[in-house]
């Protein structure tokens, strides 16, 4: 192997430790992308880190202050190092500050104002830097960023789980996956920063839409429930957990006293305009959501809101649980014709895992 390629192994090495490192925190940082860092000198580590939970600090400031030893070190990060002044100074300050040598970074940071100015201004002080460094593999990681910056609106990923003959739902209300799907949806919440519902899907299932593996309770979204008449019950799960877990409900219909007793509970409660068809109208929804600082949705609803979103054209992805089991009579709202009216031929395979006899598949609307 020639020396050209063992340095761009290593390189790519030490980005595939910063892309873990964004891993860590996506769906934490609200409007703010999850970046990875990792600092290294003499072909070692000596400092890595993520994007703060709530998006600030940010990876490199973090990063570059772990270590007192960053002089003509490599920098490799996921993401452009910012270059505008906001609620902080600049990324770049702070390298050229810590007299970085080397500044890797895999893609441009869409935001315009910071778009490809890194390099410019980081050359001036003699710092070299490289751009593209497992390129495809990073911007499939910043797909929801990309879409909050060049869409302005957050990525919308819809999850549903049916049987083998694609009854998204049993009669006797009871789980259709095994709990090794169940277990991964857990872990697919924790990637988000909130989980959107309406109060239908919730006081059937009486559900708490928090994330329930160890270690991972505080990566639990913030729930948004869609509930224009305010049909929500007070003891129900999604409102005895509020104690805990953040809620917010979206309505439209006054009860003056039932919102009085919600805002006790600390509930954030917005009135939202219907359309002519009397219902949510999901674009403004989706502006909404974006303007309360959440960037990544995870859409666990019933089939009827799911197929909204799906006809509307604001789903980008699609997670998909299909159980190994039959239920025949005992199902109802069959899945299949909204399968293949709005995602037959119009998706592209992303991931399957098999769970012990479900499977899972995760899919990118085109």
């Amino acid at each position: 192997m020639s020396t050209k390629k063992i340095k761009k192994n290593k390189q790519s090495f030490f980005m595939q430790l910063a892309l873990m490192n964004a891993n860590r925190n996506i769906g934490s940082t609200n409007e703010n992308p999850s970046v990875g860092c990792v600092v290294v000198k003499n072909n070692c580590v000596i400092s890595s880190s993520c994007t703060n939970v709530g998006g600030r600090p940010h990876a490199e400031y973090i990063a570059l202050n772990n270590s007192k030893k960053t002089t003509k070190s490599d920098l490799y990060v996921t993401l452009e190092p910012c270059s505008h002044y906001g609620k902080t100074s600049p990324c770049v300050n702070e390298i050229i500050k810590k007299k970085i040598k080397n500044v890797y970074y895999s893609v441009s940071d869409p935001d315009k104002r910071s778009f490809n100015k890194c390099k410019e201004i980081l050359k001036r002080e003699n710092i070299k830097v490289n751009r593209g460094l497992l390129h495809s593999e990073v911007k499939d990681f910043y797909q929801s960023y990309f879409n909050y910056q060049n869409n302005k609106l957050p990525f919308v990923t819809a999850k549903l789980a049916v049987s083998k003959d694609f009854f998204s739902a049993k009669r006797n209300n009871k789980w259709i996956t095994n709990k090794y799907s169940r277990s991964r949806v857990h872990l697919i919440r924790s990637k988000h920063d909130c989980i959107l519902s309406s109060s239908k899907t919730v006081l059937i299932d009486n559900s708490n839409l928090t994330c329930r593996i160890n270690g991972l309770e505080n990566k639990s979204p913030v729930r948004i429930i869609l509930d224009k008449n305010l049909n929500i019950r007070f003891d129900s799960n999604i409102i005895k957990s509020t104690n805990k877990y953040s809620l917010i409900i979206f309505y439209n219909k006054n009860n003056i006293s039932k919102l009085k007793k919600l805002k006790k509970l600390k509930i954030k409660l917005f009135k939202l305009d219907l359309n002519k068809e009397k219902q949510f109208d999901l674009h403004m929804v989706l502006k909404k959501i974006k303007s309360l600082g959440f960037s990544r949705i995870l859409l666990e609803s019933g089939l009827n809101l799911m197929t909204l979103f799906l006809k509307k054209k604001l789903v980008n992805n699609f997670e998909l649980f299909i159980s190994n089991k039959i239920v025949g009579s005992a199902g109802h709202n069959n899945f299949k014709d909204t399968m293949n009216t709005y995602l037959k031929g119009k998706v592209n395979k992303l991931n399957r895992v098999n769970l012990f006899g479900d499977k899972f598949l995760s899919y990118k609307i085109k």
